[in-house]
């Protein structure tokens, strides 16, 4: 599993043209989820994404949670995450889960992240316009299969 967090001041998602999520303060995390994705490689994101210390403390210092600023969560998956462009000149997105393994993966995430901070959603496999301010800019990746 593979996620792009950015910390915004404010992102969307819209789906033909209706906004179906936005946040204020939190991050934009791109959600790409692998042929062989399991629970582990869900708790493993998940729990990064509500202890990651990204956010400001007073003294300057990235010292704070999501949760210690009441930030929210924009969750999109993104299959092209992925994609494989070390060979030719188009990416191969070979690795990416089907949808009948991502989308339960997915949905656990929702879930699973709805327990600590307010999440909200794009549609998954839909084609999506996202807008976000990037705070900081702060982007961090995180790669699950690095992790263990």
């Amino acid at each position: 599993m593979r996620a792009v967090i950015q910390r915004v001041s404010s992102a969307s998602v819209a789906v033909e043209g209706r906004v179906t999520g936005s946040v204020e303060k939190g991050y934009l995390v791109l959600l790409g989820i692998e042929e062989d994705d399991t629970e582990a490689d869900l708790a493993y994101i998940c729990e990064k994404l509500v202890g990651l210390r990204i956010f400001e403390d007073d003294a300057g210092k990235m010292n704070l949670s999501i949760a210690d600023v009441n930030g929210a969560i924009l969750l999109v998956s993104q299959f092209t995450l992925l994609g494989d462009a070390r060979h030719g000149r188009r990416p191969s997105f070979i690795r990416a889960a089907r949808p009948e393994h991502a989308v339960p993966l997915y949905e656990a995430a929702v879930k699973k992240l709805r327990e600590s901070v307010r999440v909200e959603t794009g549609e998954f496999g839909a084609h999506m316009d996202v807008a976000l301010v990037n705070d900081g800019p702060v982007t961090i990746l995180l790669e699950s299969k690095r992790a263990f």
